[in-house]
């Protein structure tokens, strides 16, 4: 019996400011054993999502009874080396706040903070040779502070935490894995980060464009995943102990083993 009734794959975009217009942001949706299709802005806005739009629309779709998983494109959280660089406690709600005093990029442009405009950015950097483990074990995924290079990570993780920080407050019942456990309680909803690259050669492309088939990807791989029964490996991946604790910390990108 599937855990989940709704599987929501969202393919992120740093760019510009949180009320732009994005092309590269999109947003699937699966319903049951449904085939995903693709969730568009309201009519009230232009013809692609911002972030904050799509923060306030996955905010309502947590909100209801229905159990909803959400995978979302870009990273959860920092390596363990942050941490210890800033001298952060290793809590993953403490780091949320700390992170959103110094990169407000639910307000501001990732670009701006960058350059010494606006913020606080200064005094919480890391170095793009740092690694999560589980981009390690990906051995594709970049580092969550390499900038400016094809399929970079970095700035749409920059732009997206203070939105999982928002979605935090507003649903303290909604599951942020695997920082509140490896297991999702049934009946609960749930947000997840995932890498599409690891899925999307599972399906044709068809007439989407990259951005979409990504979106698309999350979204089918979730469904596809509990109903087949093997979401429940996916959620505990095989790991030591010491990088489990690691893993808490740092997050995990759903479906590397």
């Amino acid at each position: 019996m599937s855990q989940f009734a709704r599987y929501i794959g969202i393919d992120y975009s740093g760019a510009a400011t949180p009320n732009s217009c994005l092309t590269g942001l999109r947003v699937y949706e699966a319903e049951g054993t449904g085939a995903p299709s693709e969730v568009l802005p309201p009519t009230s806005q232009r013809k692609y999502w911002t972030r904050a739009g799509v923060a306030e629309w996955l905010s309502g779709r947590l909100s209801d009874s229905t159990p909803t998983l959400a995978g979302i494109d870009h990273g959860f959280s920092f390596p363990l080396k942050y941490f210890d660089a800033h001298g952060l406690a290793q809590d993953w709600p403490a780091f949320l706040d700390d992170f959103h005093m110094h990169w407000p990029t639910d307000e501001v442009t990732v670009e701006s903070i960058r350059d010494g405009r606006v913020g606080g950015g200064g005094a919480r950097t890391g170095n793009a040779r740092w690694r999560r483990l589980t981009e390690e074990r990906t051995k594709r995924a970049k580092s969550v502070f390499h900038f400016d290079v094809q399929g970079s990570v970095a700035k749409s993780t920059h732009a997206g935490l203070p939105w999982l920080r928002m979605i935090r407050q507003h649903h303290p019942k909604v599951h942020s894995w695997p920082f509140d456990g490896w297991d999702i309680p049934a009946g609960r909803s749930a947000v997840a980060e995932v890498y599409p690259s690891l899925w999307s050669s599972q399906f044709e492309r068809g007439d989407r464009t990259p951005d979409q088939h990504d979106a698309f990807t999350i979204a089918a791989c979730l469904a596809r995943a509990d109903a087949d029964g093997t979401l429940s490996r996916l959620l505990n991946p095989q790991m030591s102990e010491g990088e489990r604790t690691i893993a808490a910390i740092e997050g995990w990108i759903l479906g590397v083993d």
